[in-house]
């Protein structure tokens, strides 16, 4: 084979390849359906953590066929934060199953009222207000809750000028009160935590979807942050299909087969 022959087999050879991997990446677009029937599981994170708190979630619901999407929450208000996921989950085509983790619990919520392709809501600690209501309503009538000893105020302005606080965990208690493991383990945790603007502390939910859509809820025993009788209570007035596993607050780092066996739940339940 001469040069000129051997160069031109090359250069079909690597049109080739690029040109099918290009195609694989238009099939993986976000606005795709999934490669079967199967719901895409849409995770939306709390405060005081980012997407990358589900890292221990997503490789087991993807080895199980599930497309999934780690949503970055914003964290500045309720309705800003849920028209964020909304929009991500109105791009994707086909069902979703909408997973909350601690305020992202609120943010699904309110989202899921205004997606139709919502077929299921999943609450991981999470809160789940009713109309009318903040996301600390409830939780706040129970008593247990570390958040106002371990929680750290610093001044901010927001880009429209509303002033507030941003709020996160004192580095030391990250590990102890969301992790359940010790001070040193949370170290490095706490140092990439994203904080949550204190006014939305006050910002009061206009719909709340679990109210017409079936839904989950993964009660944590062991939580320091949103206490465990008052994840029982909202899973009761939603009429969760509910279960519990012995967890401190950041129930996807700690045990992420259980989070994982309530979304599979979730995806396979018909209608």
């Amino acid at each position: 084979m001469t040069f000129h022959a051997v160069r031109r087999t090359l250069l079909l050879s690597a049109a080739t390849l690029f040109g099918s991997a290009s195609a694989a990446q238009a099939v993986e677009g976000p606005d795709s359906p999934p490669a079967s029937s199967k719901p895409t599981i849409v995770l939306v994170h709390g405060a005081f953590t980012d997407a990358s708190g589900w890292g221990r979630v997503v490789p087991q619901l993807q080895r199980s066929g599930y497309r999934v999407v780690a949503v970055a929450n914003p964290l500045r208000n309720l309705a800003s934060d849920a028209g964020s996921v909304a929009s991500v989950v109105a791009s994707i085509k086909g069902d979703v199953v909408l997973v909350g983790h601690s305020y992202g619990g609120a943010v699904i919520s309110s989202a899921a009222s205004t997606t139709p392709n919502v077929k299921s809501l999943v609450y991981i600690a999470a809160m789940q207000p009713d109309v009318g209501e903040t996301f600390n309503t409830v939780p706040s009538e129970y008593p247990g809750s570390a958040f106002g000893e371990v929680a750290r105020p610093v001044p901010t302005t927001l880009p429209d000028g509303t002033q507030g606080a941003d709020l996160s965990i004192d580095p030391a208690s990250y590990g102890p009160v969301v992790l359940g493991t010790s001070r040193a383990k949370g170290l490095a945790p706490a140092a990439t935590q994203r904080p949550l603007f204190s006014g939305t502390v006050e910002d009061a939910a206009k719909t709340a979807a679990w109210k017409t859509l079936p839904s989950w809820y993964l009660v944590a025993t062991k939580d320091r942050l949103v206490p465990p009788a008052a994840q029982r209570f909202l899973a009761k007035r939603s009429k969760a299909h509910t279960s519990s596993v012995a967890s401190a607050h950041s129930v996807m780092h700690a045990h992420p087969a259980a989070v994982t066996k309530v979304i599979v739940r979730a995806a396979r339940a018909k209608g």
